[in-house]
């Protein structure tokens, strides 16, 4: 006879979860996030207090449910998907507001455990508190929202529910190829119901990370393709660092002379010391590689999905004989744009590539290329005479002087990534961690704390505009009070400065950006920064310039908690240096002469990508 164990059915889950481990012997679930309401604080509350007791399965509260979600994206893209966090919230409200998260763990592909509270599945107390109502389908509930953002979603209804929902979790959070976000909808008065489980089912599980072979005709095509190129160019995405490919990447490229250039998600794949990383590519890429994407005739995608800034909206690769390799786990993100697919984990398809080369070498890369960007760079980032307003591009290079190597700098929105991507020099690998494939405002002081959850022996230096921060900041007082210090630079530019700059761009008058052009304001605004961090535990101080920002950051280092630098930057300017064309479309019809002039330009830029592509 089986054995069995009787637990309610959120007993049971947060049981299973506790035994769920890496390869590393480390938990899979490294926690849960937890704001308790009446659709979870009876169940799934009862449950983690029980595990609290014992330290089996620890918790962590929030102040935000979006925030501590993002919390928990970070924390995956820090630990490269090797761990992974669990959210829980109630129903209604508060699991909408984790929507946000979950899609931005779906664009990036990163490992999540949603555990929204659902209605009554016996639909006795109907409708609940909270509950969303369809008029047309009684199995709907608010938590199908997140069905377009979650790669796998269950709804619990019966406690029997988790003995195949809760393997097919792991294996989507596990899996390199369906790795994103995983959604358990979990019904309240199911987490109470009692269920006599399996005892085999508690059993520790340990979860290899597979990692997929190249198929062998695809491996000898791209082979051949890369053997007939005399210009190729790597582009190496987020999946190096996930694949843990990184040493591989720079064996590969000295072996055969293949230059690299890096995507938002893989910044830190490569040394920027290294004489083959030629730095950022794309719309805020820098010069030198989008030189060599410009006449590149194979270009080497490993690990990336080829995102628009990533491609210049498809026009930056410009030699129209190109042929594009995708070396991606991802069968998805293989077939891009016409792309040539070699589906494989990055490591062993690059292992497997080299060995069927053999003795194969590109012609060098412009080395004077690679040395007129790093110019650039530094002219950029130097500290601006005194009395000048200091910009995105000068607080990047005070930042950079203060940290060592070991430094992680993060960032997700707005005009700070585009200059991240051009000017930062990431020298160890997840020291450069943007959230740039959902680019949400928002996720940076919550995703700082995540980040330095998981790497708590690095400094993690979160760089944020004054309108991020306004958007979410709560979770400033949760690294305070878990005592994850984050450093947070805040840029008071005094609105949306980025998208302020692309407005002017298309044509457009400077209108309800920034927070002075905004129409119909009863007074001004004024903010004080300072204050508001410090009534939430940080140390907080504002500086005058960008020396004094250097030395904050130096005292920040030493501090004992979260510690909040604002400086005021002038919103206009942006580093002129390297960049590319992004596709943003004009109006065709306006009353302004500017919008007319940009929309010419635009249709120009539209017909010369047609002509390449």
């Amino acid at each position: 006879m089986t054995k069995t164990i009787r637990l309610t059915a959120a007993q049971a889950m947060i049981k299973y979860l506790s035994v769920q481990k890496n390869e590393e012997g480390d938990a899979l679930i490294a926690g849960m996030w937890a704001i308790f309401g009446h659709g979870n604080v009876a169940g799934v509350g009862e449950a983690l207090a029980e595990a609290d007791l014992d330290k089996s399965f620890l918790t962590y509260r929030a102040h935000n449910e979006q925030g501590m979600g993002n919390a928990a994206v970070a924390f995956a893209k820090a630990k490269n998907r090797k761990q992974a966090m669990a959210v829980t919230s109630s129903i209604g409200p508060g699991a909408t507001n984790m929507v946000t998260s979950c899609a931005i763990a779906h664009a990036n592909r990163l490992p999540v455990l949603f555990v929204p509270g659902d209605v009554f599945a016996s639909r006795e107390p109907d409708p609940v508190l909270q509950q969303i109502e369809d008029f047309d389908d009684g199995t709907i509930s608010a938590n199908d929202c997140f069905k377009p953002v979650a790669r796998y979603f269950d709804r619990i209804s019966r406690p029997e529910h988790l003995l195949t929902a809760l393997p097919r979790a792991m294996r989507t959070l596990t899996d390199p190829a369906d790795c994103g976000p995983v959604v358990l909808a979990f019904c309240q008065d199911t987490q109470a119901e009692a269920y006599d489980y399996p005892a085999h089912f508690f059993d520790e599980k340990i979860w290899y990370r597979r990692r997929p072979q190249a198929d062998a005709r695809e491996l000898a095509n791209a082979i051949e393709l890369i053997k007939a190129a005399k210009n190729p160019l790597i582009v190496a995405g987020g999946g190096v660092l996930y694949s843990g490919a990184m040493d591989t990447l720079k064996d590969f490229a000295e072996k055969h002379q293949i230059a690299v250039c890096e995507t938002q998600a893989g910044r830190s794949s490569m040394d920027w010391k290294h004489p083959l990383n030629f730095g950022s590519i794309g719309v805020t890429g820098g010069s030198a590689a989008n030189a060599l994407a410009a006449k590149a005739d194979l270009v080497i995608g490993i690990g990336t999905r080829f995102q628009d800034f990533t491609t210049g909206s498809w026009a930056v690769f410009g030699n129209p004989d190109r042929t594009m390799l995708s070396i991606n786990v991802t069968p998805y993100d293989g077939i891009k744009k016409g792309t040539v697919p070699l589906v494989a984990d990055a490591k062993v398809a690059l292992e497997q590539i080299s060995e069927g080369l053999g003795d194969y070498k590109a012609i060098a890369p412009d080395a004077t290329l690679r040395e007129s960007w790093i110019a650039a760079i530094d002219a950029a980032t130097e500290a601006p005479k005194k009395d000048v307003l200091p910009t995105d591009s000068h607080v990047v290079g005070a930042v950079q002087r203060a940290l060592d190597d070991n430094g992680v700098i993060l960032c997700a929105a707005g005009g700070l990534p585009g200059e991240l991507q051009k000017l930062w020099k990431a020298s160890k690998p997840n020291g450069y961690h943007m959230e740039y494939g959902y680019s949400c405002m928002g996720y940076e002081i919550a995703g700082g704390l995540g980040a330095k959850m998981a790497l708590p022996e690095r400094d993690v230096v979160v760089m944020v505009g004054d309108g991020s921060y306004m958007m979410l900041n709560s979770e400033l007082a949760t690294s305070v009070m878990y005592g994850y210090k984050v450093i947070v630079v805040l840029l008071d530019n005094r609105g949306y400065a980025c998208i302020n700059r692309l407005q002017v761009e298309c044509g457009g008058r400077m209108f309800n950006n920034l927070i002075d052009d905004a129409p119909n304001l009863a007074r001004p605004s004024k903010i004080d920064f300072v204050a508001h961090a410090a009534s939430q535990g940080a140390i907080a101080e504002k500086v005058a310039d960008i020396a004094s920002l250097e030395s904050a950051i130096t005292r920040a280092r030493k501090s004992d908690r979260s510690h909040v630098i604002l400086i005021d930057t002038d919103p206009m300017p942006a580093t002129e240096a390297g960049g590319f064309w992004w596709d943003v479309a004009v109006p065709e019809v306006s009353n302004r002469q500017e919008v007319k002039d940009a929309r010419k330009q635009y249709e120009m830029r539209v017909s010369d990508r047609r002509s390449m592509n």
